[in-house]
C-alpha cells in the first residue's frame, strides 16, 4: 500500500513540474512586437554581445567540467565501497 502511495506522489510531482515548465516556457515567449530591444542592438553594435557570450560559455564549461569531475569522484567512492 505504501509503494503505491508514493508513486502516486511521484507522479503528482512529474506532472506539476511539466505543468510549471510549460508555464514557464510561455511566460518567456511574451516579446515586444518589433522583436528587436535597443538593449540588444546596443551590445551589438558596441561589439560587447561578444563578451557576454564569452563569459556565459566559460561558465558553462567550468560548470560542466565541475560536474564531470564530480561525477567521476563519486562513481570512484562507489566502487570503493
Amino acid at each position: 500500500m505504501n509503494i503505491f502511495k508514493t508513486q502516486r506522489m511521484q507522479k503528482f510531482k512529474n506532472v506539476f513540474f511539466l505543468l510549471a515548465c510549460m508555464l514557464f516556457s510561455v511566460l518567456l515567449l511574451a516579446q515586444n512586437g518589433s522583436g528587436k530591444s535597443a538593449f540588444g542592438n546596443t551590445m551589438r553594435s558596441n561589439g560587447r554581445i561578444y563578451v557576454v557570450v564569452a563569459v556565459m560559455l566559460t561558465i558553462l564549461a567550468g560548470l560542466i567540467l565541475y560536474m564531470v569531475r564530480l561525477d567521476r569522484k563519486i562513481t570512484k567512492l562507489e566502487k570503493e565501497n
